[in-house]
């Protein structure tokens, strides 16, 4: 005899009270970005503190690169999420059923992908970065074994894309707790233990990531709703495959340019040949990670309360969603910006114990970077936005012009005059880059909104014309 099964317990996205939705909705995905964040955060205390000086350089040198990936695994799920969104907005199931099935598949193929590449391209990666020579073989073995983790990684981002699109934030949150706490206690595992050190941790990562990619699967497996994963369906159609590659190849790209912007500056800061000053870099970086994966739930919000609205023609509560989004993503911003700036040493410390010039590094950066990242924020929920509405290679075309053109123009410019020539230069180009965007993206929202609207209205006008002929 068959069990009832429980219904599903997900966000109405296109009705009802839009504040609470959305605090409801992000926050789930809030604690679930923190912990994938958390992957990597572990591998530099579990090395700072069972390790040495040149393991905690080594992983933290990997930062960007590392960054590149996971900005890929999200760019691309964003067309996974957009069109699924859109699709159960406007009550398309079949049409939803082919999406889940086309995306499975290419998360394979897109895995399989980057770890060859990565496998291959990993040393002359980190020292076109100018990784210091004496980090750079450690280094080079993290990130080989790290790619190994690509097909579970883009297994998961297109699964929790899905289940996201359709109003379901908690299970990808309960795997990646599972997750987390299975690669923290791997870390201790590998190191302690079997006396590794950053392979160890790397095992560690990719294990954990595994599971979560499993439980993944298994849950679509299981579902019963137009999301439920059935193996005999699981088939690339190419007119699903190109809705997709619409919206996910330059979200993609986008990601790929942001991280290749914040790859020279990582450059950069390696130019300072210091192993300390790459170790407080590093240990910033990853304590602000944290703060940016709490607002970039705000962008993982807006894009799929967007994307369902516009199909569902509701351009008021479009607008709507925006403002609050907005209001939400500054306040998080400032708090989580206030607190680690509060809190730095103690923080830093956990990372780089006793390490004096690593710490002074690691606040500088916090310093500049940290109190601003509400600006960030914003550029996060106004590319959700956009992104939501289809017009994905707008987004695109403003990171590279905005962000990238601005970084890097000032690194090859001002940074390079000796008396800028200075950590504290460098990281102001973060600020100027988000402020460019942010005017940028205002601009593009406005003109998108009103054109999307104005054919939709259209094509409503002309539907009984049709039903006449």
């Amino acid at each position: 005899m068959n069990m009832p099964h429980k219904p599903l317990r997900q966000i109405n996205m296109t009705d009802g009270p839009i504040f609470s939705s959305i605090i409801r909705y992000t926050l789930p995905i809030m604690l679930s970005s923190v912990l994938q964040l958390l992957f990597n955060a572990a591998d530099l205390v579990v090395v700072g503190r069972f390790c040495n000086d040149l393991c905690v350089g080594a992983v933290g040198a990997t930062g960007s690169v590392v960054s590149l990936i996971t900005n890929l695994f999200i760019g691309c799920g964003a067309g996974v999420a957009v069109c699924t969104a859109n699709a159960i907005g406007s009550g398309n199931k079949d049409l939803t059923e082919k999406i889940v099935h086309t995306a499975i598949p290419l998360a394979l193929i897109l895995g399989a992908s980057m770890s060859v590449i990565g496998l291959v391209f990993s040393g002359p990666m980190l020292k076109m970065m100018s990784t210091p020579a004496d980090i750079l073989p450690l280094s080079t073995l993290y990130l080989k074994i790290y790619f190994l983790g690509a097909v579970p990684n883009f297994l998961f981002e297109f699964g929790a894309a899905i289940l996201r699109a359709s109003g379901d934030t908690k299970s990808p949150m309960k795997f990646l707790i599972a997750s987390g706490a299975t690669n923290l206690a791997l870390n201790i595992i590998f190191v302690t233990l079997f006396g590794m050190d950053v392979d160890g941790v790397a095992t560690a990562t990719v294990t954990a990531q595994t599971l979560s990619a499993v439980l993944m699967v298994i849950t679509l497996l299981n579902r019963r709703d137009e999301c439920r994963l059935v193996l005999k369906k699981i088939k690339i159609r190419w007119s699903v495959l190109k809705k997709v590659m619409k919206i996910g190849l330059p979200a993609g790209l986008n990601g790929l340019i942001f991280s290749i912007s914040n790859i020279i500056i990582q450059a950069s800061v390696n130019s300072f040949d210091s192993p300390a000053i790459v170790s407080g870099n590093a240990a910033a970086a990853s304590i602000e990670g944290f703060v940016y994966m709490a607002i970039h739930a705000f962008y993982q919000t807006s894009l799929n309360f967007t994307g369902q609205n516009m199909g569902a023609g509701n351009f008021k509560r479009v607008s709507r969603v925006l403002r609050r989004n907005l209001l939400c993503v500054t306040v998080v911003g400032i708090l989580g910006g206030f607190a680690i700036n509060l809190f730095a040493s103690p923080l830093l410390s956990l990372y780089v114990p006793g390490n004096t010039v690593a710490i002074k590094t690691g606040i500088t950066r916090m310093t500049y970077i940290g109190l601003f990242y509400f600006i960030c924020g914003i550029m996060e929920v106004f590319t959700g936005a956009i992104r939501g509405m289809g017009a994905s290679l707008t987004t695109l075309f403003i990171s590279v012009s905005a962000i990238c053109g601005i970084r890097i123009m000032w690194i090859f410019t001002i940074f390079q005059i000796p008396q800028f020539h200075t950590l504290d230069s460098l990281y102001i180009s973060y600020i100027l880059s988000w402020m460019g965007c942010v005017a940028a993206q205002l601009v593009a929202y406005n003109i998108i909104n009103k054109h999307k609207k104005r054919v939709y209205n259209q094509r409503i006008k002309e539907r009984p014309k049709t039903f006449e002929k």
